[in-house]
């Protein structure tokens, strides 16, 4: 599943790019059965602050520097996010990080305008923004459950000053303000397997969970082999990625997730 050429030409026009289907229904079934059966994994999250303390229960991230020997990890090393992620930036990448965002049904999370490269040039001492992310679609992602949001063709005004904004750190209200007038907002709703491809310097933010279904998405984060940070010990230097092949990953998500024979490629697991 390689990208073409005009695929590439419309993520460095837009900023990013959505493609369906990327994983099948098998291979989201899998990671879905084992993810959300993992208790020890959701009690790990952690919790975050969208600026509202009167929520019940606060937005949650489960956020990992390294891959581990799990399955979340396999998704993120896959050949076809990878090679893609690649092909996109023109450079070998490496991982940067990766971290599954739950939003509970009724409670959470919204998120200000932010760019990715607001956070990773400052706190991870990233030269360029050679860099970007992959967010896939673990739960549909609608409009009443906080799908991301991203404005289009925003990375071309480069990285914008990031402040407090709502007890979160988020892009300067008045460029964002004015960048709205010019830019269309579109809402990356999506399926399970489904995947949001988005430039490190793409304006995203998301909507709280409004409704009675849970809103969760796997975010692998990608950084060139060039663009290593600067000060050694502020986050993972240059290391290369053992990619997972696309034949593969069926075996290696049925694994783990405890799954025997075929599954079903038509049932996602809820």
């Amino acid at each position: 599943m390689r990208f073409s050429d005009e695929q590439k030409q419309q993520f460095e026009e837009d900023g990013y790019l959505i493609i369906r289907k990327l994983f099948s229904d098998g291979e989201m079934n899998a990671l879905v059965a084992c993810c959300k059966s993992d208790a020890d994994m959701t009690r790990a999250a952690e919790s975050v602050s969208d600026g509202d303390s009167s929520r019940p229960q606060p937005p949650r991230m489960i956020y990992n520097n390294y891959l581990q020997d799990d399955i979340s990890s396999a998704f993120v090393a896959s050949r076809r996010v990878v090679d893609n992620v690649e092909f996109l930036l023109d450079d070998e990448v490496y991982h940067f990080h990766h971290k599954m965002m739950l939003k509970a049904p009724r409670v959470g999370v919204a998120w200000e305008w932010h760019q990715d490269y607001g956070y990773w040039y400052a706190s991870n001492h990233c030269l360029y923004p050679d860099m970007l992310s992959c967010a896939i679609a673990v739960d549909p992602c609608t409009r009443e459950n906080g799908c991301m949001q991203v404005l289009k063709g925003s990375q071309k005004c480069g990285r914008i000053e990031h402040m407090s904004v709502n007890n979160q750190t988020g892009a300067d209200p008045e460029r964002v303000e004015l960048l709205l007038e010019r830019h269309d907002l579109v809402y990356a709703t999506m399926d399970p397997g489904d995947a949001l491809f988005f430039h490190v310097n793409t304006l995203h933010r998301s909507d709280p969970n409004l409704s009675e279904h849970s809103r969760w998405i796997l975010i692998g984060c990608y950084n060139t082999k060039h663009n290593s940070p600067f000060v050694e010990g502020s986050h993972p230097q240059y290391h290369p990625l053992k990619k997972v092949n696309d034949e593969d990953l069926m075996d290696i998500a049925r694994s783990y997730a405890g799954l025997d024979g075929q599954v079903a490629e038509s049932a996602i697991a809820k």
